[in-house]
């Protein structure tokens, strides 16, 4: 359940304050957004230090979550995850980093804390056969990954 679900009486300044702690604490924060079509989550705190924000879609909370949590780990320590990156991570999944066009769309507690400059990659995952979503045949057409930016040229991470 959502902090503001659990939290009633508070207000958009009070979860964003506990952003803001989250962020003082662990140095960045993930924010999951529920929707019935492709649910979204991103990273809060990144960009205070230099960094693009991350931001997936299509997956769970507790993936979402983990798998943002991971790649900012890996970001922190100093691997680029410039636009057009294509890796494989630790556990087998490959990405491709895209640059969120619109971030103030899809970040809205990223851009309350941060400010409107905020730029963002989109970490898009491949599904079980190593196929992105610009592929037709992604997924078999199970899942909704929306892309939210144009594809770079690809390079190996």
């Amino acid at each position: 359940m959502c902090w503001m679900c659990d939290h009633p009486e508070a207000t958009i300044e009070d979860a964003l304050d506990n952003v803001r702690t989250i962020i003082r604490k662990h140095g960045w924060a993930v924010k999951y957004v529920e929707n019935a079509r492709a649910p979204w989550a991103y990273t809060i705190g990144l960009h205070v230090i230099g960094l693009p924000e991350l931001l997936v879609t299509g997956l769970e909370p507790a993936l979402a979550g983990s798998f943002l949590n991971h790649v900012a780990g890996v970001v922190m320590c100093g691997t680029p995850f410039a636009a057009g990156t294509r890796t494989t991570l630790e556990d087998g999944l490959l990405v491709e980093t895209v640059e969120v066009e619109h971030p103030d769309a899809h970040m809205d507690f990223a851009i309350a804390i941060e400010g409107p400059q905020v730029t963002a990659r989109q970490l898009v995952w491949a599904d079980a056969h190593g196929r992105m979503p610009w592929d037709r045949r992604f997924d078999g057409g199970r899942s909704a990954q929306p892309v939210l930016g144009r594809r770079a040229t690809p390079r190996s991470g």
